[in-house]
């Protein structure tokens, strides 16, 4: 069965002590250089645009489509890595950036949200057009991890063809439980700078679409929950956080998944919970693999051995390179 019950991660350097400073070390001070991306903006069916940054050799038949986690893009550490590593293995990467997250706010009133697999339905359609791949395989990371699951599960049997893997990484595929671990007081850092940085996109979007919001419930917000009902599931056009929570979770979709699909998550990943971690799930599943890894934090998995990729974005191309 696809539970893989022995991780090959070899575990964090000895400095990173503990799930926070392996989620948030990385993203301070990795760089990842010699990735020059192509930008080319396309249109959304509904009237508003996603910027997508390439890079593509000529002859390349294999793609690879990553999607990056909450208030991020594609300039993100983990990202480029993995652009960098697939593409210097024979294969073209598409980063594409969340509407609101490539430095422009977008047109529609809705942004994006974890269970938004209209965006990369569109990003995905938007490549096979180009008529050059054979094979598309999905890496995501956190909210792309959910993204990306959620797509295939919801999908199943009718992804396209040329859709054949995907490899994902500490995905909240529950967000209800995800949002609760949210309001613990050592995840405190996280939740303020999600919700901040959010918070300023919700500001902007309400002098852009004027009437639409209350700005003034934000003083009510004491949980993530909260935040949710008041801003995340009216702007998603979602009735409620209940709602939200309910039909945004990958975790609700992991049946319908019909392409091999690697689910890793870390047992000290600060903001998981047990509930993100859907072991039954892939005890009978035929398709969906889960790797739990004792430690690498939250979208971290760094190592001593390799100093220019993190172990995810080489067990992303090793576990995508092996579906034929």
């Amino acid at each position: 069965m696809p539970l893989i019950e022995s991780s090959t991660f070899p575990g964090a350097p000895f400095w990173q002590l503990g799930g926070h400073l392996q989620t948030i070390s990385p993203g301070l001070i990795r760089r990842v250089k010699g990735v020059d991306y192509q930008r080319e903006r396309i249109d959304t069916p509904d009237g508003d645009f996603l910027d997508l940054d390439w890079l593509q050799t000529k002859g390349n038949r294999q793609l690879v489509i990553i999607t990056h986690g909450l208030e991020g893009d594609s300039q993100a550490s983990y990202v480029r890595g993995t652009a960098k590593l697939f593409w210097q293995n024979g294969w073209d990467a598409l980063a594409w950036n969340c509407r609101s997250c490539s430095g422009e706010l977008n047109r529609q009133f809705r942004m994006y949200h974890h269970g938004d697999t209209e965006d990369i339905h569109t990003v995905i359609s938007h490549a096979l057009q180009q008529q050059r791949y054979d094979k598309i395989v999905l890496v995501g990371y956190s909210m792309g991890a959910n993204i990306s699951m959620k797509y295939l599960g919801t999908l199943g049997s009718n992804a396209p063809k040329q859709v054949q893997a995907a490899a994902v990484f500490s995905a909240p595929c529950n967000i209800r439980a995800g949002a609760d671990v949210l309001d613990r007081w050592d995840n405190a850092l996280y939740k303020y700078r999600f919700m901040y940085s959010l918070y300023k996109k919700i500001k902007q979007k309400a002098v852009q679409y004027p009437g639409r919001l209350d700005l003034s419930k934000f003083k009510k917000v004491r949980r993530w929950r909260d935040f949710d009902e008041y801003f995340s599931a009216p702007i998603s056009g979602y009735t409620s956080a209940a709602d939200f929570h309910q039909q945004a979770s990958a975790k609700n979709f992991l049946d319908g998944i019909r392409v091999p699909t690697l689910l890793v998550s870390a047992q000290n990943d600060p903001i998981l919970t047990p509930e993100c971690f859907p072991i039954e799930i892939a005890r009978t599943h035929s398709f969906f693999h889960f790797e739990l890894t004792k430690g690498g934090g939250h979208c971290g998995f760094q190592t001593s051995e390799d100093k220019e990729f993190s172990w995810s974005e080489r067990r992303a191309l090793e576990f995508c390179a092996a579906v034929t």
